[in-house]
C-alpha cells in the first residue's frame, strides 16, 4: 500500500510540476526550505538520545511550547530537534526553542526518499506530532525502523471526520503504526476510534493550549506600552483577521468610537500576505494608523497594523479585550486560550469548530462570548467598554479556567 501511494504521489508530483513551479516563483513560503524537505539534512549528533517535536506552523508551535520545555527538564541529556512545514512556523519555533532545542529545521515530504533521510540523518528514538498529521510514508518508515511515532493534542473537526471516514480501509493501517494517538476529548477520540484507530492506541489527554503560562515580566509588559504609547487608552485587538474580518472589526471599532471612549485599535492580519491590502482598506478607512513594523505607536494613531510575527501572543497581555479571526470565514476559528491567558476577555464569531472543545469551555466559564454578525460583535464590544462590573467578572473568570484545566503536558510525559 505504502508502495503505491509513493508511486501515485511521485507521479502527481510530476504531472503537477509545471504549476508547482509557478507556485514557487510567485510565493516564496511555498518554496521555503525546500531543500530539507526534500531530503537534503546535516546534523552531527545522531550517535545520542534523540526526539523529535513536529509542529506545522504558528499554532501547533505555540501549543507545544511548554510541553517541548517541560520535557527538557525531565530530559536534559536528550537531542531535541524541532521541526516545521511552513516559513512563519519556521521563524516562530526558532526564537520559541532559541535555548531549548539542538536543531529546528523543516519536516520532510512524504516521499520515501525523503523521510529515509531524515531518520538516517537525525536517527530519532520517538517522534511527537503536534495534532492530527497523518503522513502515512513517515509513519509507515518510522516502524520499519523501529522509531516510535506519537500524536499529542490531536483533533479531529466534523469537517474532517466526515473527510477522512471515506478513507478508514487506507488509513486505519496507518494509525495503528503510531504507538500512541493523545486526542484533546472524548468525542475527538470516538472519532479517531471510528476512522480506524484500534482502541487500546487512543488515549484522552486534554488540551495542551490550557498549559501555557504568562510569559512576560512587568518590566517587559511596561517596555510594550512605552513602545506602543497605550497611556490610558484602552486596546481593542482584532488577533489573526482572515479576509472579509477586517471589514467587521473596523465596523466595530468604528461604532465604539462614537461613544466617545479612548479606544484603540490593534488590527493583526492572520498571513503576511495580507498586511499590503489590509493596509489599502486601512487608507479608506478615515482613521490615522501606523505599522508596528515602523515603530510607529497610538500616540498619534487610532489603529496600529501588526505586520510583525511572533509578537500577538505577548501584545495581548497589554490589550483590553480580543477579537479572535478565523471565526467568521470557514476558517473554522484560532485559539482564544492566547488572549484569555492574560486575564482577557474574547469576542468571537460562530464558526469555532477547530476549537470547539476550547470554546465551549470558556463560553460557558464566560470568559468568552461568541456572536453571529457585526452588530452582535459591535453591542458586546461596547458592553464590555462601558459595564465595568462585567468586565472584571470575565478577566477572573479567564484566570480560573487556566487552573482547573491543567494538566495535559504531565499526562503525555508520563506516558511517553
Amino acid at each position: 500500500m505504502i508502495f503505491i501511494y509513493n508511486i501515485v504521489l511521485i507521479a502527481l508530483s510530476v504531472i503537477l510540476l509545471p504549476i508547482i513551479i509557478i507556485a514557487f516563483a510567485i510565493q516564496p513560503k511555498f518554496r521555503a526550505g525546500f531543500w530539507n524537505k526534500i531530503g537534503f539534512y546535516s546534523f552531527d549528533k545522531k550517535d545520542k538520545k534523540t526526539t523529535v517535536f513536529h509542529a506545522v506552523s504558528v499554532g501547533e508551535t505555540n501549543a507545544i511550547k511548554e510541553l517541548v520545555k517541560a520535557y527538557r527538564e525531565r530530559h536534559p541529556e536528550d537531542i531535541i530537534i524541532i521541526t516545521t512545514t511552513t516559513k512563519t512556523g519556521q521563524e516562530v519555533a526558532k526564537k520559541a526553542f532559541e535555548n531549548i532545542a539542538d536543531k529546528v529545521t523543516y519536516y520532510p515530504y512524504d516521499f520515501f526518499f525523503s523521510v529515509y533521510s531524515f531518520f538516517k540523518t537525525f536517527n530519532p528514538e520517538k517522534i511527537v506530532i503536534a495534532e492530527t498529521e497523518i503522513w502515512p510514508c513517515f509513519v509507515s518508515i518510522a516502524k520499519i525502523m523501529g522509531i516510535k511515532v506519537y500524536t499529542v493534542n490531536g483533533r479531529i473537526s466534523p469537517h474532517s471526520y466526515n473527510g477522512y471516514k471515506k478513507l478508514k480501509l487506507f488509513l486505519a493501517p496507518i494509525f495503528n503504526r503510531y504507538e500512541k494517538i493523545f486526542m484533546q476529548s472524548k468525542d475527538d477520540a470516538a472519532r479517531m476510534i471510528d476512522i480506524g484507530a484500534k482502541q487500546d492506541k487512543v488515549e484522552v489527554m486534554g488540551n495542551l493550549k490550557f498549559d501555557i503560562t504568562p510569559n512576560l515580566s512587568e518590566e517587559e509588559k511596561n517596555k510594550y506600552r512605552e513602545e506602543l504609547k497605550t497611556y490610558n487608552y484602552r486596546i481593542f485587538v482584532g488577533a489573526s483577521t482572515h479576509k472579509g474580518e477586517d471589514e467587521i472589526v473596523l465596523e466595530a471599532f468604528k461604532e465604539l468610537k462614537k461613544e466617545g471612549n479612548n479606544a484603540k485599535l490593534l488590527l493583526v492580519p492572520r498571513h503576511p500576505q495580507r498586511y499590503e491590502e489590509v493596509g489599502i482598506l486601512l487608507d479608506n478607512s478615515g482613521y490615522k494608523w501606523g505599522k508596528r513594523s515602523n515603530n510607529d505607536n497610538f500616540e498619534n494613531n487610532d489603529i496600529i497594523l501588526l505586520d510583525t510575527m511572533g509578537e500577538l501572543a505577548k501584545l495581548f497581555s497589554i490589550c483590553h479585550i480580543a477579537f479572535i479571526g478565523g471565526s467568521f470565514t470557514q476558517t473554522g476559528g484560532h485559539n482564544p486560550l492566547e488572549a484569555n491567558i492574560w486575564n482577557k476577555p474574547v469576542l468571537s464569531g460562530p464558526i469555532t469548530f477547530n476549537f470547539k472543545d476550547v470554546y465551549k469551555i470558556v463560553t460557558e466559564k464566560e470568559c468568552a462570548v461568541i456572536v453571529n454578525n457585526t452588530k452582535e460583535l459591535t453591542n458586546e464590544l461596547i458592553s464590555f467598554y462601558k459595564d465595568n462590573e462585567k468586565y472584571n467578572s470575565y478577566c477572573n473568570n479567564a484566570k480560573s479556567v487556566f487552573d482547573e484545566n491543567r494538566g495535559a503536558i504531565n499526562y503525555v510525559l508520563n506516558r511517553i
